[in-house]
């Protein structure tokens, strides 16, 4: 074994990132590998709730007691990927009086700051609650960017001497002599990436442990090195509605069931969610029936909601844990506690540790227990500092209000530019001469994509996930060609086309489930945009050169017309990336 010891984590969520960043800040070797974009799976398709803890202070008092005291954690070292909105758990007649008493009494006993308000008080809080809520409590949860989180802590780790490897799918993890030794990585030969290997090439990473912080996924990783982890998969599924209609992070305050949070985030609010144990983390995308669920029973507290416009809708499946002779029939009933697994005292095998259960809000945490664990392993002497040292973005308020003096941050697309960037604002706006905005619907402007270009490369969708262009209402119709075009002149055009045929596609996966009323219409304007304007249709005689485009300006009928593709081509795959 070299000095100091190489960790490979497996897994670029935010369990993932926050070990990285933890383990590197301890002084160890760390190479992290993900096989899509940073919070490609669980963490890139949560609601975006901070927990305050309530949603678990009457079923799961230890989550409860985690999520709070994290809570607080989070808003400290990343105040620039967190939204103070405030939380309401709502009661409506229907709902028990007896079950309000034990959820107030639940969030006192794991010290959750409440205050009980009546209708009319939840009222002038949130002026959009059904007129027949009769009383609130009201509880610190707040709104959290996870993509903006999950780069943040993987930038640190890098800033620390770690390796972050994206589009790096492990093949196998290596075994020899009764011991976990390392991984095999295959590096994405996919259109629109940037890698550090070879385009399709493998690569074997040796190293002196592995952390398999992969969530629902954590049972394949197990599986290449021979053991057994039991994680029981659970979809739920979100919709995000074209504007906030709510500021308030707004519960249902009954026992468990689908459909009973709203979370405002960003320009948007999320509706959440079902509970759906599923066998496979990838093939159960979203059914009509769940979407019309949720605005159905999320009507019900916030009327608006009824007469809303439906963007999209996305599913993430949690990675829920529970040891094996628990065997809960309900995935509702499973502990959302995490749980580390010592494969060495577990299994016999030396050289491998994952990471189960959880939930975003307490990845810190996870992360602190899984770096003590290898630390201890290894006879590091290091105490944890991810709790007391802001992540990039929050660490320098100081340098974040002489920006915003500098840059004349009164306007809508300065401050949300600032507060997507944080400290780094000055360094980022101050590098591009002019800055027009290129998303209009989230204020994302040209110099935010070129910096997220230079770390994502040709990955528009990695783009979209550190500055939310193509998020907003018109879902890249009148911004994504804008942000493509920033690839051009560093990359050719067929390379550049790849790469915003990818972001559209991705676009379109989401909304396929909300095609009715409104966004019919505006869905189907951009179609049109796109095929007419881009040949996103793919229009063969377009794309062999063979339009008369004289035709044109003469007022003709186009001669050939137009072929069904381009963002219809892939209609299989449910869920997103983001939102």
């Amino acid at each position: 074994m070299a000095s100091v010891p190489h960790i490979t984590v497996v897994g670029g969520g935010s369990t993932g990132t926050g070990i990285a960043r933890d383990l590197a800040m301890r002084g160890l070797d760390v190479t992290l590998v993900e096989k899509g974009n940073l919070t490609h799976g669980t963490t890139g398709r949560m609601h975006g709730l901070l927990h305050s803890g309530g949603r678990y202070a009457v079923s799961d008092q230890k989550s409860a007691r985690e999520c709070v005291e994290e809570n607080f954690v989070l808003r400290d070292i990343a105040s620039h990927c967190v939204e103070e909105t405030g939380g309401l758990f709502v009661k409506r007649p229907e709902d028990t009086e007896a079950y309000f008493e034990e959820k107030l009494q639940g969030c006192r006993d794991c010290d959750i700051p409440v205050e009980v308000l009546t209708g009319a008080e939840a009222r002038e809080v949130e002026p959009h609650l059904a007129s027949d809520v009769d009383k609130a409590i009201s509880v610190p949860d707040a709104a959290i960017d996870p993509f903006r989180l999950c780069v943040s802590n993987a930038l640190d780790a890098e800033r620390h001497g770690a390796r972050v490897e994206t589009h790096a799918e492990v093949t196998d993890v290596l075994v020899e002599g009764g011991e976990v030794v390392g991984v095999e990585i295959r590096h994405d030969s996919g259109p629109g990436k940037r890698v550090h290997g070879s385009p399709g090439s493998t690569e074997r990473i040796e190293t002196d442990h592995v952390v398999n912080a992969t969530g629902a996924w954590a049972g394949r990783i197990g599986a290449l090195a021979g053991v057994d982890v039991e994680v029981r998969p659970s979809k739920g599924v979100m919709t995000v509605m074209n504007t906030r209609q709510v500021d308030t992070v707004v519960n249902r305050c009954r026992p468990k069931g689908d459909a009973d949070i709203i979370v405002p985030h960003e320009t948007a609010c999320i509706l959440g969610t079902t509970d759906e144990e599923v066998r496979d983390p990838e093939e159960y995308p979203e059914e009509q029936w769940e979407v019309d669920l949720l605005i159905d029973e999320l009507s019900k507290l916030v009327p608006l909601l009824g007469e809303a416009r439906t963007i999209r809708s996305f599913w993430g499946v949690r990675p829920l844990y529970e040891p094996p002779e628990v065997g809960s029939t309900d995935p509702t009933d499973i502990t959302r506690d995490f749980f580390l697994l010592d494969h060495d005292e577990r299994d016999d095998l030396p050289g491998m540790t994952s990471i189960v259960g959880g939930k975003l809000t307490t990845y810190r945490m996870m992360a602190e227990s899984i770096a003590d664990h290898v630390c201890d392993r290894f006879g590091v002497a290091a105490t944890c500092r991810t709790a007391d040292e802001p992540l990039p973005g929050s660490e320098d308020h100081a340098v974040l209000d002489d920006a915003m003096q500098r840059f004349g941050l009164r306007s809508p697309v300065a401050r949300r530019s600032s507060q997507r960037l944080g400290s780094r604002t000055e360094s980022v706006l101050s590098r591009c001469d002019p800055n027009p905005v290129l998303c209009p619907c989230e204020a994302v402007s040209r110099a935010e994509v070129r910096d997220a270009v230079d770390q994502a490369g040709t990955d528009l969708n990695a783009v979209r996930l550190r500055t939310r262009a193509s998020m907003g209402n018109c879902q890249g119709g009148f911004c994504a060609h804008r942000i493509a075009s920033e690839l051009h002149p560093t990359y050719d055009e067929p390379t550049v086309d790849d790469a915003l045929a990818e972001l559209v596609e991705e676009r379109w996966k989401g909304e396929r489930h909300a095609l009715w009323g409104q966004q019919l219409s505006q869905a189907a304007l951009k179609y049109t945009l796109q095929a007419t304007t881009m040949n996103r249709d793919a229009d063969p005689a377009a794309a062999e050169g063979d339009v008369d485009w004289d035709a044109f300006d003469a007022g003709d009928r186009p001669v050939a017309d137009g072929g069904r593709g381009g963002v219809h081509r892939d209609d299989t795959d449910g869920g997103n990336g983001g939102d």
